[in-house]
């Protein structure tokens, strides 16, 4: 009979254990001091996104923005562009999603919904871009808006 309970009892151990460690668990996001610097700057200029053969056109008025992505940003070519579309359309629809529900979300973070459909070629500066906001977005303002951590 105690031999049968220590059992049982090890099995509930065991499990809670495993259990316990398959938990999601938040990384950390390490920003250097020059990433900070450029988080608070008040750079203003606007980046516009746009794709001359396909007409579709994004602009960006955020703060800092443009100098993250000439300074911090990977460089063009380093992604290509179907590993950025997979990620926009991850992240446009967790956006969508946060901007409908202003009372769980900070509705000055989540202003306005992004018209980002599957299957249409907006090109490679428009996904370039878009996904680097995503990035920068998510590492000045500490959100997380898919399964990935958002790294440089």
């Amino acid at each position: 009979m105690k031999k049968n309970f220590l059992l049982q009892f090890g099995i509930l151990i065991l499990s809670c254990v495993l259990i316990s460690s398959c938990g999601t668990q938040k990384e950390a996001i390490d920003i250097s001091e020059e990433e900070k610097e450029v988080f608070v700057s008040s750079d203003e200029e606007p980046v516009e996104i746009k794709d001359e053969e396909s007409e579709y056109e994004i602009i960006i008025i955020e703060p800092g923005f443009n100098a993250w992505l000439l300074s911090i940003a990977r460089p063009e070519g380093y992604y290509s562009q179907q590993f950025m579309e997979n990620r926009n359309m991850l992240y446009v629809m967790e956006w969508n999603r946060r901007v409908l529900q202003p009372n769980q979300f900070n509705p000055n973070l989540y202003e306005m919904q992004i018209n980002y459909e599957q299957g249409i070629d907006y090109g490679y500066e428009v996904n370039y871009k878009l996904y680097n906001y995503f990035i920068y977005f998510q590492r000045k303002y500490n959100q997380r808006l898919g399964p990935y951590i958002p790294r440089i």
